[in-house]
């Protein structure tokens, strides 16, 4: 097969297609894995959210600043 004046058997040209899907398909497991780690994260600053887990946060240090120094 003749690609832009290089003669290539048709076996190299299956080879480099197989070669780009394995690499396509490790990149698009990888951006899975990463949008599954974030989705889970969100998840779980969601759940701190609605216990009222920062708002303790936040009372506990505004109590530690406004603490005189004696």
């Amino acid at each position: 097969m003749d690609i832009v004046g290089v003669n290539l058997p048709l076996w190299v040209l299956f080879l480099i297609g197989i070669i780009l899907v394995i690499v396509a398909w490790k990149f698009i497991k990888f951006a899975l894995k990463i949008l599954l780690i974030l989705v889970i994260l969100l998840v779980i600053l969601i759940g701190l959210d609605a216990i009222g887990f920062f708002n303790t946060i936040e009372n506990l240090f505004s109590a530690i600043i406004s603490c005189p120094l004696y």
